[in-house]
């Protein structure tokens, strides 16, 4: 038995995973229902998998004293989580409790952690990571939070750029306080 590995990201309706504007995180469209729904995701046993330049982001916040009253509860919950960090050039120790370095082939490792993990493994961001792994076949379902905004003019950070054709089935739809939908497919390689 394999371990599930879900690619979570949040995007814009034209597919951008961040921002250079004055959006706000969430692109200031999160909501009580949307909250709720991150919380109860990351509240389950899991690894996370990330790539260096995520962690890298996330690190300044788990600094001695960062006040956590500050995040939201998955985000706190997603801290909590072992987390396993693909990187050929970070070294041991990391700031983030939990946290392993995997140095080499990002493939081969996450071949491997399904293998060997009892629980799920879970990646947020992490765009180049993710496609690397989708292109590899070992994305298991993709969730996509799709923001409802436009962000032509300050979007960054295509999500798909790169990546192979896929095809997607659907395997869950829910919308969250009106506006904000979270969608989970299983990729299988177009073709």
């Amino acid at each position: 038995m394999t371990a599930t590995y879900t690619f979570d990201i949040f995007s814009t309706l034209d597919g951008y995973a961040n921002h250079k504007g004055d959006w706000g995180g969430y692109w200031g469209k999160q909501g009580p229902e949307f909250l709720a729904h991150r919380a109860a995701a990351y509240r389950e046993p899991l690894r996370m998998v990330l790539g260096s330049k995520t962690y890298a982001s996330n690190a300044p916040f788990l600094a001695p004293g960062f006040d956590r009253s500050l995040f939201d509860e998955w985000i706190t919950h997603m801290f909590d989580s072992p987390v396993t960090v693909l990187s050929n050039r970070l070294t041991e120790p990391l700031a983030w409790p939990g946290t392993t370095i995997e140095p080499g082939d990002p493939v081969e490792v996450v071949r491997r952690l399904k293998a060997e993990s009892d629980v799920p493994l879970r990646s947020h961001g992490s765009l180049m990571l993710n496609r690397a792994l989708l292109n590899a076949g070992l994305v298991d379902i993709i969730e996509v939070t799709v923001f409802p905004v436009i962000s032509g003019a300050t979007g960054v950070d295509r999500i798909f750029d790169g990546a192979d054709d896929f095809d997607l089935e659907l395997i869950e739809a829910r919308t969250f306080d009106t506006n904000t939908q979270v969608l989970s497919y299983r990729p299988t390689r177009h073709g």
